[in-house]
């Protein structure tokens, strides 16, 4: 749904409520709300309060969302800044946008500013760039252009320090208001670009980043606003770079001396990006600083440990090689690359894919038969999965089918049984393999019971799970009741179970239920007790219709006597329907 759909003045004044509609309404009538900005999908402005709050609306799910930097807004509520802002944008949104424009309003300030002196209106542009930098720097930057003197950048590398710096840390609750204002700077960064300035753009882009990568270790940027911002910078300075033409063989030097050390992936694929800017020139400088230290990474294979290959260092310049063979698209030159790290079975399926995608189905099959040479034993499974599908593309149905039964002996669960079921379907063989696989999935379940608990957190549990997941994705519920009653399964089974048995055998519901009642009851927090009561109604009327209505109120009370101690859950218990 449209955000002027959702925010309008009626569920403004709905989501404020009496204490902070008639709050919000005495802000606009005051003018409080500035720099609102209208996007495709939210909205956001700075309110003036005690201080400037940053607001932002959006829509979510078809429902309101909101977000402000007070103190009221970090409880979730929809406060008077909340209120002011989206009676701003629902008058907007109803009466038309507006032009922005500094003769708004009932006094026409442009024509009144032309009848002031000169003088005056200098000295009135003074004082207001003592205290903005970027302001200064602009005026200095047109009178620097307008003289032929150099260009200074120290006023707006100060204004982007100044408003990036973090300081000790940027805590959750702040991050919009701090992401909010880097952005704002950036508007008046693109503003330069916009009037000519690409080149002075480049460079402030390069600052700007340069204090981003410094700032993003000390700030909790868990909703990922910094990643927005920081691809914005990047962005622009592509464009800058674009209209300014730099000299390729310095911008190819910085681009690969950033993109190989840094943490953050600030220039991540910059080879395939700025190809165009580097030209010829430019990517042939990038081409052979990479390889200089290419040539000095070991490769790795089946044999050498996993860890040495996740270093940030070898990633990077693993990514770069890359990204230099994707602008040649050769496809062996990239092979080649990826080649140099097979310490993992899916890097196989990489390679592989590359090979069928470009229909050389011979190279990747060699590649994936290499693959499962190397990795033998519980290798990936997406690899099994393609060179399965291209035995199968050969009507080499055995050779296929072998692999993913190999699989399911490895890990039978219902993923591996799914597998199993496509491509014996394909072969036309799926009844002597179904029956196989149950048999394997039986002894196997049988065996672990036997075992005991699994070796650990990861592996199968020592029940029947799988097969009752088996039969109820084959649509076979009573042979799921019937695995369960065997050998036993999770408790998110048993509840499902207990959903589709509880219409025809409601005597079998009842203890699953009751039971469950008790386990949430024991986590000890409001959800849970409010999922117990949910299912205590169920209990109600499944024995309701069993002819058991009269056990239920002795049941109710047995839970009441036992939880006693518990007053969140006798809260809720009280104000239930039963």
């Amino acid at each position: 749904m449209h955000i002027d759909k959702v925010f309008t003045a009626g569920a403004v004044q709905r989501l404020g409520g009496a204490r902070f509609f008639e709050r919000g309404v005495t802000y606009v009538e005051s003018r409080r709300v500035k720099k609102l900005k209208v996007g495709d999908d939210e909205v956001t402005a700075t309110v003036r309060g005690q201080r400037p709050y940053q607001v932002r609306l959006w829509v979510e799910d078809g429902e309101p969302a909101y977000s402000c930097t007070c103190p009221v807004g970090e409880d979730e509520l929809f406060c008077k800044h909340c209120v002011a802002v989206g009676l701003t944008f629902a008058g907007r949104s109803e009466s038309g946008p507006e032009p922005a424009s500094v003769d708004a309003g009932p006094v026409d300030l442009r024509s009144y500013l032309f009848t002031q002196e000169k003088e005056r209106l200098v000295d009135l542009l003074l004082e207001q760039a003592r205290d903005d930098e970027f302001l200064r720097g602009r005026l200095l930057l047109e009178a620097a252009k307008k003289s032929d003197a150099p260009v200074y950048l120290d006023e707006f590398r100060a204004a982007i320090e100044s408003v990036i710096d973090v300081g000790e840390f940027v805590d959750y609750h702040s991050m919009y208001e701090y992401s909010s204002g880097i952005s704002n700077v950036i508007d008046s960064v693109e503003t330069l670009l916009k009037e000519g300035h690409a080149a002075v753009v480049v460079e402030l882009c390069e600052h700007a980043l340069t204090c981003l990568e410094d700032a993003l270790g000390r700030v909790d940027d868990s909703d990922g606003y910094m990643g927005g911002v920081k691809d914005r910078i990047r962005e622009l300075h592509y464009e800058a770079c674009a209209v300014a033409r730099p000299d390729p063989e310095a911008l190819a030097k910085r681009l690969f001396e950033w993109e190989l050390y840094s943490d953050w992936d600030t220039f991540y694929g910059a080879a395939e990006a700025y190809a165009d800017v580097l030209g010829d020139e430019g990517l042939a400088v990038y081409r052979r600083l990479a390889e200089e230290v290419w040539v000095k990474i070991p490769p790795l294979t089946s044999r050498d440990e996993r860890d040495r290959s996740h270093s940030s260092f070898r990633f990077n310049i693993t990514q770069m090689m890359e990204a230099l063979a994707r602008v040649t698209g050769d496809v062996d030159e990239i092979v080649a690359v990826k080649s140099r790290d097979l310490s993992s079975a899916y890097h196989y399926v990489e390679i592989f894919e590359l090979y069928r995608k470009a229909g050389r189905f011979d190279d990747a099959l060699a590649w994936g038969e290499k693959g499962i040479a190397d990795f033998p034993d519980r290798t990936d499974v997406r690899l099994r999965e393609v060179l399965a599908d291209e035995y199968q593309r050969r009507d080499r149905h055995d050779d296929g089918l072998a692999l993913v039964w190999q699989e399911l002996t490895e890990s039978p669960t219902l993923g591996s049984y799914q597998r199993l079921h496509r491509y014996g379907t394909r072969a036309g063989a799926w009844e002597r393999w179904r029956a196989k696989a149950l048999e394997y999935m039986r002894s196997d379940a049988t065996a672990r019971k036997r075992a005991g608990r699994p070796a650990h957190r990861w592996a199968s549990p020592a029940d029947h799970s799988s097969l009752v997941e088996v039969f109820l994705w084959e649509g076979d519920a009573d042979a799921a009741w019937a695995e369960a009653q065997a050998g036993g399964c999770s408790d998110r089974l048993w509840l499902e179970l207990a959903a589709k048995r509880e219409a025809e055998h409601p005597e079998d519901a009842l203890p699953i239920y009751q039971k469950k009642v008790e386990k949430e009851v024991a986590q000890k927090n409001k959800p849970a007790y409010a999922e117990a009561v949910e299912l205590m109604l169920k209990v109600q009327k499944l024995m309701k219709r069993t002819g058991r209505a009269a056990e239920f109120s002795a049941y109710l009370e047995s839970v009441r006597v036992a939880h006693k101690p518990k007053r969140n859950f006798m809260k809720l218990l009280d104000g239930a329907k039963f």
